[in-house]
């Protein structure tokens, strides 16, 4: 499904104005704008509504326009770039080697090579095919089968391979790898391991990729299907050039078809230098992206005035380094092409991190305007917001808002210092007393049971809290009286409280 949806991507960027505007029209979509408007319109559509009928319709207007080319389109690249992604059919010569040795047998009783197509992989470019795919056929009714087939190399290949570079130590750039698949012509097939899986390279067993664990509970183990270089075990002397492998697998009810190839293999770091070179789409593009997606729409109710987008990856969870993005996928938001790329190089699914949709190397484009912006910003920016004319803002200042919001959510009560006196003369109560004043030192005194208070050295006064009705009797003196009969003429007696003292002298929290 994934390599079909791949298959038909390549062919419409490869349309011209009217074959684009021909594919609109047959599926009830706009055909107006310019080439680069229709092509990105075919590409979501492509990708969104991808049926049998539309693949059918795409194929008819590529085959009219190149009636004798493979349905593989190369990559995306300018000349002179090396092309990862290039056509598996074999030539004349490459078919003739190997062809007269499978399964043991003199002649291949197979399905023609032409018939089943391999989908090409963005790490590996291929150079010759030494045995094109041919299907491995059951000899009884065992459920392991072993399927030999023998292949030589040209004294020229075998000079590639040793005059080759070395990606790490004992890993050659130039390799000979074999590929396994389900043997179905229709459309692109990708590698796929028949179960219990050995393969044999001369009396010797090779490496092949074992199961990644899952981290799901209930997830099976899944093993990734990928080439399995048989380089090392070759015979790469000028006397002995044939090779034979043996395939071990098993029977069970599934058609596998092997193939084998010479390839030059390519690492993140060489992806991403022809991504760098080939695929990066201007800031004024982008700004006209942007455009679109802000642009009022009189039948929506809603009106989008900006979009967010953040300065994050979202699979290292740091900062974007290269902003990149897939053309078909509908949202702004970028990921670091540097880890998706050695991410990729490790564990091959080439799926959006953003929207989870497919996401092949030929369709990855370097967002210059996020680009710019990167540049622009400092570090603790994470977060800017697109906005209806192609601007931005970034979104620091509305964070720290935020956070000085959190911090004054608590509320700020006045300290009050019982130690300095109110507007009324009167300090809040202490909780000690005083039982230094006397009537003749003071004109409020302790025998006055009126007042119930004394002046301390700092001229505050003192509240008394200990005394109750009965001592106030015994110690109330006609001295006290005098002073109390004055004050009750000019203003209204204090309000008394339980124990008897004044009420506005005591501040309660």
């Amino acid at each position: 499904m994934a390599a079909e949806l791949v298959e038909a991507m390549n062919m419409v960027k490869s349309f011209r104005v009217s074959d684009l505007q021909t594919l609109l029209a047959s599926m009830g979509r706009s055909k107006s704008g310019l080439k680069q408007d229709l092509v990105g319109r075919a590409l979501r559509l492509v990708q969104t509504e991808y049926s049998p009928e539309l693949l059918k319709n795409v194929r008819q207007l590529y085959e009219s326009r190149f009636p004798k080319t493979s349905g593989w389109l190369a990559a995306r690249r300018p000349e002179g770039v090396p092309v990862a992604y290039s056509s598996l059919s074999s030539s004349p010569t490459a078919t003739s080697q190997g062809a007269d040795y499978l399964n043991g047998i003199s002649k291949p009783i197979s399905a023609p090579a032409a018939e089943v197509k391999l989908v090409p992989l963005p790490f590996y470019q291929t150079l010759e095919t030494l045995l094109p795919p041919t299907e491995l056929i059951a000899q009884n009714n065992e459920k392991l089968q072993d399927s030999q087939c023998i292949f030589e190399l040209t004294q020229n290949q075998v000079d590639q391979i040793r005059n080759a570079s070395e990606l790490r130590a004992g890993i050659k750039s130039i390799q000979v790898v074999l590929r396994i698949c389900y043997t179905d012509s229709i459309g692109v097939q990708e590698d796929q391991y028949p179960p219990n899986i050995a393969v044999k390279v001369n009396q010797s067993y090779c490496h092949v990729p074992g199961y990644y664990p899952s981290n799901k509970p209930g997830v099976e183990p899944r093993r990734p299907c990928r080439p399995v270089n048989v380089t090392p075990w070759l015979h790469l002397s000028t006397a002995t050039l044939s090779n034979r492998v043996t395939i071990t697998w098993g029977n069970f009810g599934k058609r596998y078809s092997v193939a084998i190839y010479l390839v030059r293999v390519f690492t993140s770091a060489d992806l991403f230098s022809q991504l760098k070179i080939c695929s990066v789409e201007s800031a004024e593009r982008c700004r006209e992206r942007i455009q679109d997606k802000l642009r009022f729409d009189p039948e929506s109710e809603i009106a989008t005035t900006g979009l967010r987008v953040s300065l994050i990856c979202p699979l290292v969870k740091m900062r974007l380094g290269v902003p990149c993005r897939v053309l078909t996928c509908a949202h702004l938001q970028c990921f670091d092409a540097v880890f998706f790329l050695q991410m990729n190089e490790k564990k091959p699914t080439w799926t959006c991190p953003v929207c989870d949709k497919p996401a092949p190397f030929e369709l990855l484009t370097i967002d210059g305007l996020l680009s710019e912006i990167l540049k622009e910003t400092s570090e603790d920016i994470e977060e800017i917001e697109y906005l209806t004319d192609g601007s931005w803002r970034p979104i620091r200042d509305d964070k720290e808002r935020d956070r000085e919001r959190e911090r004054s959510n608590t509320p700020e009560y006045p300290v009050v210092d019982i130690c300095i006196p109110e507007a009324n003369g009167h300090s809040p109560a202490h909780s000690s007393t005083s039982l230094t004043g006397k009537s003749g030192s003071s004109s409020v005194g302790m025998a006055g049971g009126a007042g119930g208070a004394a002046v301390a050295p700092g001229g505050g006064a003192v509240v008394d809290l200990t005394l109750d009705s009965s001592s106030e009797e015994e110690g109330g003196g006609a001295g006290g009286d005098s002073e109390d009969t004055e004050d009750s003429a000019d203003s209204p007696a204090p309000k008394r409280g339980r124990y008897n003292y004044d009420k506005d002298l005591v501040t309660a929290y």
